[in-house]
């Protein structure tokens, strides 16, 4: 972008959008909080037709949300702001537990309650064992530290030269644009930075790690994190990817979001018709479980895709939640079908009090070994550890290669048949 379309662009995020606030705290009026019609710079009007309502959303929102239109529900910035942040809020949809009441009504916990009503609705209110219901609630195990767990498991800090970017491997970074996400995983990697419900970061606060970027030609490669980048406004979306497409050394830019599981509103077709300006650009999905794959999922999924935007999924392995070969593979098979490529299936950081959330790593071999050879290749994702302290991700794999002999390579396949191959 070239610097009169780029100063225009900073001046419209400065006139129309609150730079340092969530979007739960924008004061939108009827007509801006629209995103069904828009108007282009000449006044031309423009559709933006809205995700579809399901049957199970649009009962829970005339159950929960009576005074609701089906525009509100549609609208991702009412779903940010009516965001269930409260027990108060928590106890009209659910029925809590003991344990769910203690740790919501404890201080003690650091990661905040935030859930949409849209995620909302796909939550059990009898069964707290519920997968969805268990990633999202807090229970009083949250407050249980075991040995290992640190606040930054990944010693992004140790690796960050300058503010809101982590600089670990050679040719790429990682880009903290804000501290805020629409919904809050229990099991949050970056529980540190989300800790406190934060605003957005501003784009002031990102000039230092953008200089970074312009001064080291050695990356190539930039991945915008958080939070949740897709929660900011999308002047500022678009200021920072045109601020990074703008630099001549960066040749790859992706987006890591849940955005399109909790908030498949926000995909609006304004936004992708945006979002399809920077290419090549990627797009990271965190998926965990089956029961999201739901129809908004589905038709937020297919307006990225059908904008030519590669998908992949990443996903934390969850005790209780997903770690088993019936559940992982019905997951990756529902992705596949909405056009999204299984990338990573990571092992749980051990953030404090993820004690109840880890599995044994020979849990996350197990689910590549109920995958490999049972199922299509494109379904299998690969395993990582992310190493604590730093070390980047770590592939892991059953044991196929069983070593060496009189010149042949021992093999193992998937039904743990034995085979040779001529290495010599």
């Amino acid at each position: 972008m070239d610097k009169k379309k780029q100063q225009k662009l900073v001046y419209m995020i400065n006139e129309f959008t609150e730079e340092d606030e969530p979007p739960s705290t924008i004061n939108l009026s009827n007509d801006e909080a629209e995103v069904s019609i828009r108007f282009n710079k000449v006044g031309a009007r423009v559709s933006n037709e809205r995700i579809g309502i399901s049957p199970k959303s649009l009962e829970f929102q005339k159950k929960y949300f009576p005074s609701a239109t089906e525009k509100d529900w549609n609208s991702w910035q009412w779903q940010v702001k009516n965001g269930i942040t409260s027990i108060n809020q928590l106890r009209q949809i659910l029925n809590l537990t003991e344990e769910e009441l203690l740790a919501i009504d404890n201080d003690q916990h650091s990661l905040p309650l935030r859930i949409t009503p849209y995620y909302a609705s796909l939550l059990s209110s009898e069964d707290p064992t519920q997968a969805l219901r268990r990633t999202m609630v807090p229970t009083i195990n949250e407050l249980t530290m075991t040995r290992g767990e640190s606040a930054d498991p990944l010693g992004e800090e140790h690796h960050s030269p300058v503010p809101n970017l982590v600089h670990r491997y050679p040719d790429r970074v990682l880009f903290l644009s804000t501290g805020f996400c629409s919904a809050y995983c229990r099991y949050c990697t970056r529980s540190h930075m989300v800790a406190k419900d934060k605003c957005h970061i501003g784009i002031k606060a990102w000039e230092p790690a953008l200089q970074y970027i312009r001064d080291h030609s050695e990356i190539r490669d930039v991945l915008i994190s958080g939070g949740d980048p897709l929660t900011m406004p999308d002047p500022h979306i678009e200021y920072l990817l045109s601020s990074l497409r703008s630099i001549p050394h960066v040749e790859f830019i992706r987006i890591g979001t849940k955005v399109p599981v909790v908030l498949p509103q926000r995909i609006t077709k304004t936004l992708v018709s945006m979002l399809k300006k920077y290419h090549p650009l990627f797009i990271s999905v965190h998926f965990t479980h089956p029961d999201e794959l739901t129809p908004e999922v589905a038709e937020a999924c297919a307006r990225l895709a059908d904008a030519g935007i590669p998908l992949g999924s990443q996903t934390v392995l969850l005790k209780g939640v997903n770690d088993s070969v019936n559940t992982m593979k019905s997951l990756m098979h529902g992705l596949l079908k909405i056009r999204v490529r299984p990338y990573y299936l990571y092992q749980c950081d051990p953030i404090p009090g993820s004690g109840h959330f880890r599995t044994h790593v020979s849990k996350g071999i197990e689910m590549i070994k109920g995958l490999r050879g049972f199922t299509s290749g494109y379904a299998v994702p690969t395993f990582v550890i992310d190493a604590p302290g730093g070390g980047g991700k770590i592939p892991l794999l059953p044991e196929y290669f069983q070593g060496t002999e009189n010149g042949e390579v021992i093999l193992k396949n998937y039904e743990d048949k034995i085979y040779t191959y001529p290495d010599f």
